[in-house]
C-alpha cells in the first residue's frame, strides 16, 4: 500500500527545510577533521572526535622507561630491556604512535603551540579553546569566495 502524500502548510515547510538545514550543517561541521597539537605544559581539553597531539608524549615515554635506574650500567641495561619486553606490543603501539604524532606536527609545519588544525589547510595558533578556535577558521572561510 502506499502513503499518502501530505500538504504542509508554509510555516511547517518553512521548519522542516530549516531543520533539515541544520542537520546537515552540523553534520558537516562535524565532518572537520580537527587535530590540537600542544604539549604536556599546555594542555587543552578535547572532545574524542579531535586528535592531540602531545609533542613531549615520546620524550615522556622515555622517561618512563628510564625512572629509578640503578647506578650500574650493565643492570641499567637489563632494566630497561625487561620494561621494553614487559611492555610488549602496546609500548611498542605507544612509542610508534608518539613519534608519528611529532612527524604528522612536523609535515604540517606547525611553529608555535597550542595549535588548532582543521582539515590540514588552516590552523590558530595559541587559543586552547578549540571551540573557538573552529569559530576562528569558520568566520575566515564565510569571508572566502
Amino acid at each position: 500500500m502506499l502513503a499518502r502524500p501530505t500538504l504542509l502548510s508554509h510555516s511547517s515547510w518553512r521548519s522542516l527545510v530549516a531543520g533539515l538545514c541544520v542537520a546537515l550543517l552540523s553534520t558537516q561541521a562535524q565532518a572537520k577533521d580537527i587535530l590540537v597539537i600542544t604539549d604536556s605544559q599546555h594542555p587543552v581539553p578535547a572532545t574524542s572526535s579531535v586528535r592531540v597531539i602531545e609533542l613531549d608524549q615520546p620524550t615522556r615515554i622515555k622517561g618512563e622507561l628510564g625512572a629509578h635506574l640503578p647506578a650500574d650500567p650493565t643492570r641499567s641495561t637489563a632494566v630497561v630491556q625487561q620494561r621494553l619486553k614487559d611492555g610488549g606490543n602496546a609500548l611498542q603501539a605507544r612509542l610508534g604512535a608518539a613519534y608519528q604524532d611529532v612527524v604528522d606536527a612536523w609535515s604540517l609545519g606547525i611553529t608555535t603551540i597550542p595549535a588548532v588544525v582543521v582539515d590540514q589547510r588552516y590552523v590558530v595558533y595559541g587559543e586552547p579553546d578549540v571551540a573557538k578556535a573552529v569559530a576562528l577558521i569558520e568566520a575566515h572561510q564565510r569571508t572566502q569566495p
